[in-house]
């Protein structure tokens, strides 16, 4: 069993780093990820969510102790024989949405780290909840693929065929579920049984092109804490051949000692497949994080000079403004679409840097304003509730510049960010905006149909103008 423990050398970071920029390697992470330790105290989303099911339904819940990782499966076969199990989904839908509401509420550190490592494009979690998902938002728009037998044929998604041609998304596999009010997530271990006989018989909604992916990449296993039969599952899921065949590198990074069970069956039948027992996975994510920093910072410092230098004003075809605090995630994925209709790098003002105050970059900015073509101001409720921010002073200036151009001559482009399509419900959007201007509609940044036209339209009239 020896042979199979991986030692965390220098060597071993510096392949797995490696293998993850060159965007071989698929994260998938469980629920040992998902925890706080603060005051000699530590607790995990899933122990809370199991707290609140349990109270719900009226049973003491300081009166068990629950296996650590293990609470929900645990909480449910308690209240199964008494509670409609139809009901506990519901309930723990609430439960999560309780405690990721509340004030003091942040998201997990690891998680955190995890999110911003931005060679990953792939990832899976194994867990119903949206934390992941809401770290990733943070950086780049997120594409969310839900696999659920019971999910309604509508709702089913895969990865794009071109999902490589979308640098400004990832996608975020939900292999049990995401939690909703209805059975549409596993939250015991039959439900588990169930998704994963779903996807060896290539049953309902199985996202087919994801997993395909995965086979051809290596696995970084981080915390899942499942039953041994489940990972050995999960390992020959997400292999092409018969595990002592495997041609893809496989990392198991668990909380406490493997199963010795688990590991003499690996040693012997998967040698590509490696134990990692030195660090936990928050203190696994914690290194690969800060290596990932030391090995990128050089890219990333070039990076952010190259967006510091801002375009030749006098070149910009359309500027994008909105709130970063609020809606940097939908702009990336709005500049993607407007690249893909054709507009080349410099014909887009889109400021990805923090702007600071007193600086020539702001002199740039409204020399863009002052000489762009179109001016994209993007709209959500989030950011009207601001009532202070630098994309307002940006809002005023192109107001300023519209009133001196002829009547009827298109300058301001709103595009509303919401799933709802109200120009009339924003309180601090310009009157003038919402009386006059056909507003488009890019829920998350993604651009409906109308608005796509029209973008269109107004770039094949910039075009005629260049001629």
């Amino acid at each position: 069993m020896a042979e199979q423990l991986t030692h965390l050398d220098d060597r071993f970071w510096n392949r797995l780093l490696k293998a993850i920029e060159e965007g071989q390697v698929v994260p998938v992470i469980g629920s040992q990820l998902l925890t706080w330790d603060g005051q000699n105290i530590s607790q995990s989303l899933q122990q809370l969510v199991a707290k609140r099911v349990l109270e719900f339904n009226k049973f003491d819940a300081t009166s068990v102790t629950l296996t650590p990782h293990r609470e929900l499966h645990e909480a449910v076969s308690m209240l199964k024989p008494t509670v409609n199990l139809q009901d506990l989904y519901g309930d723990i839908a609430d439960a999560l949405d309780a405690v990721t509401k509340e004030q003091n509420f942040k998201l997990p550190g690891s998680i955190e780290k995890l999110a911003a490592i931005s060679s990953f494009k792939l990832l899976v979690t194994l867990t119903p909840d949206t934390l992941l998902a809401q770290a990733l938002r943070k950086r780049v728009a997120v594409n969310e693929i839900v696999h659920s037998p019971n999910l309604p044929t509508s709702e089913a998604s895969d990865l794009a065929i071109d999902w490589l041609k979308k640098p400004g998304e990832v996608n975020l596999l939900y292999l049990f579920g995401k939690a909703k009010s209805t059975p549409v997530f596993a939250i015991h271990d039959e439900d588990t049984l169930e998704y994963a006989h779903n996807l060896l018989s290539r049953g309902s909604n199985v996202p087919l092109r994801f997993i395909g992916e995965l086979q051809q990449r290596g696995l970084l296993f981080i915390g899942s804490n499942f039953p041994d039969w489940l990972s050995r599952f999960l390992l020959r899921l997400t292999n092409q051949t018969r595990l002592a065949d495997k041609k893809t590198r496989a990392w198991l990074v668990e909380d406490g000692n493997i199963r010795e069970e688990l590991a003499l069956f690996l040693n012997g039948f998967s040698r590509e497949t490696e134990i990692i027992s030195e660090l936990s996975p928050q203190a696994f994510i914690d290194e690969l994080y800060s290596r990932w920093l030391v090995r990128n910072s050089p890219t990333a410092a070039s990076d952010s000079a190259k967006q510091n230098q801002a375009p030749d004003p006098l070149s910009v075809a359309f500027f994008i403004s909105y709130s970063r605090a609020t809606d940097l995630p939908a702009a990336e994925q709005l500049y993607q679409t407007m690249r893909e209709q054709g507009l080349a790098e410099n014909e887009i003002w889109f400021d990805r840097t923090a702007i600071e105050p007193g600086g020539d970059f702001q002199k740039l900015i409204f020399e863009g304003i002052h000489s762009c073509r179109y001016f994209l101001p993007l709209i959500s409720a989030e950011a009207d509730n601001f009532i202070e921010k630098f994309f307002r002073r940006e809002w005023n200036a192109a107001i300023d510049r519209s009133k001196a151009m002829a009547q009827g001559e298109e300058f301001i482009v709103p595009i509303i960010l919401d799933e709802e399509y109200n120009p009339q419900g924003y309180a601090r959007v310009p009157k003038e905006w919402s009386d006059s201007i056909d507003f488009g509609h890019a829920p998350g940044g993604v651009a409906d149909a109308r608005t796509r036209q029209h973008l269109t339209k107004l770039i094949r009239e910039l075009r005629r103008g260049e001629k």
